[in-house]
């Protein structure tokens, strides 16, 4: 019995440190102690053909030791997003907050590193802004890209917003 509370337990705290739609596909060394930059590869659940490069800053072990806050990530993080394939877009939150994409837990509590989607109507463009969200003392580092919608052969599934 505690075998399996102990399992479950893992599982659930794995799928809560692993990025949900991310895939890693670069780690560069940046130092003798183990520090990484990764490379993730973010996919918009609801706008197909588009695909978000976002790097950050993953602390070695040595770091940890060195510097203590044993269960935190810097907040630094950079983003480019571009076209990979025909574009489609779903029913997205066309307000001027946006929505939600991508969240990855970046400190054992209430830290996570988030990408947001807002709809540029005026300028056809779809903006995607990565940023550190904490319970307080929020961090203003961040980064954005673009991928501009007009010239391209883009389908709607819930029409054009006019």
């Amino acid at each position: 019995m505690l075998r399996n509370t102990l399992l479950a337990a893992t599982a659930l705290l794995g799928a809560w440190l692993l990025p949900v739609h991310a895939e890693e596909v670069g780690e560069v060394g940046v130092d003798w102690t183990g520090n990484d930059i990764i490379i993730d590869a973010v996919t918009d659940p609801k706008v197909q053909g588009i695909t978000c490069h976002v790097s950050y800053f993953e602390r070695g072990v040595i770091d940890r030791l060195r510097k203590g806050n044993w269960f935190e990530d810097p907040s630094d993080s950079s983003i480019a997003c571009r076209q990979t394939g025909p574009i489609t877009v779903g029913d997205i939150d066309l307000g001027k907050e946006g929505e939600e994409v991508f969240d990855q837990g970046i400190s054992l509590f209430w830290k996570e590193r988030v990408v947001n989607r807002v709809y540029d109507k005026k300028n056809d463009t779809l903006i995607y802004l990565s940023h550190s969200r904490q319970v307080k003392d929020g961090s203003a580092k961040m980064a954005i890209s673009t991928v501009p919608l007009f010239g391209q052969q883009v389908t709607w599934t819930e029409g054009k917003p006019q």
